[in-house]
């Protein structure tokens, strides 16, 4: 039996709620009635070799197996893809509802199997942590892309690369102009010059806002360049970046190369 939510948890559900009500309003007008996924983000600080492998474990033998057991299914488990003992690990996590994401703590506490195969990571001690902290953003896809993609090299866990961007703007109404560029026309063209995208997706709660997250992917580095000058060269692309209601609407741009992590089921 699941534990009843708690104050947090029943607080936390009724902000998301009105979060949800409050981001991009014309979302809930959409002639499409298909709903957009949400997504965390966690991203993992680490100091040593030996925390990315336990972090690692972690999510392969306990965290996966119980998110799946909720229907919470692929996750996604990354480190930079240079080797080093202070890499970051990223976990991307698909959520059909706000309130979905809010039930996880609940539902973990009440999953014996998880609290077994979860001991070490959740009773490390303080002199020996796996981790120096992590955050986590709330974040809400994209209409031209309302549902996560799995790339073709995860059934074979073939090698790929992917390259995760966030993209800031100034304010939050240069934020929602961005967010509608790639409605009309970037990401179907990602799709075309085959940049194989997983999520594109608007920051509703996390850091550095207002900005907006996505990750394309390819079998390789050289390849992921071919196709990135495939986009740059379209002429799709050139119209739509020389339109000037979209000038100006991106102040930073972050972008990360990753490979996956043996938990990972993208």
């Amino acid at each position: 039996m699941i534990p009843a939510l708690s104050r947090p948890t029943r607080c936390l559900l009724a902000v998301l709620a009105l979060l949800t009500a409050m981001v991009i309003p014309q979302r809930l007008a959409a002639a499409d009635s298909g709903a957009p996924q949400y997504y965390e983000l966690r991203v993992y600080t680490t100091q040593s070799a030996a925390q990315i492998q336990r972090i690692g474990e972690y999510w392969e033998k306990a965290a996966v197996p119980a998110y799946n057991r909720m229907g919470i299914q692929p996750i996604g488990v990354f480190t930079e893809i240079q080797d080093s003992t202070n890499n970051k690990v990223y976990v991307l996590i698909p959520f059909a509802t706000p309130g979905a994401f809010a039930e996880v703590p609940a539902k973990l506490a009440a999953d014996a199997a998880y609290q077994t195969a979860a001991a070490d990571y959740l009773n490390t001690p303080k002199s020996d942590p796996t981790y120096q902290r992590f955050e986590s953003s709330l974040l809400v896809a994209f209409d031209s892309m309302k549902q996560l993609a799995v790339p073709p090299s995860a059934a074979e866990k073939k090698p790929w690369i992917f390259e995760l961007r966030t993209y800031q703007s100034h304010s939050e109404g240069k934020g929602i102009n961005k967010v509608k560029m790639f409605n009309a026309g970037e990401v179907p063209l990602m799709q075309e010059v085959g940049l194989s995208p997983v999520f594109f997706a608007q920051t509703v709660i996390g850091t550095g806002m207002p900005n907006l997250v996505y990750m394309v992917s390819g079998e390789s580095l050289e390849a992921h360049k071919t196709h990135w000058k495939g986009f740059g060269g379209a002429p799709s692309w050139k119209t739509l970046s020389s339109d000037p209601q979209y000038k100006d609407n991106v102040s930073k741009i972050i972008n990360v190369f990753l490979k996956r992590m043996p938990a990972s089921q993208i």
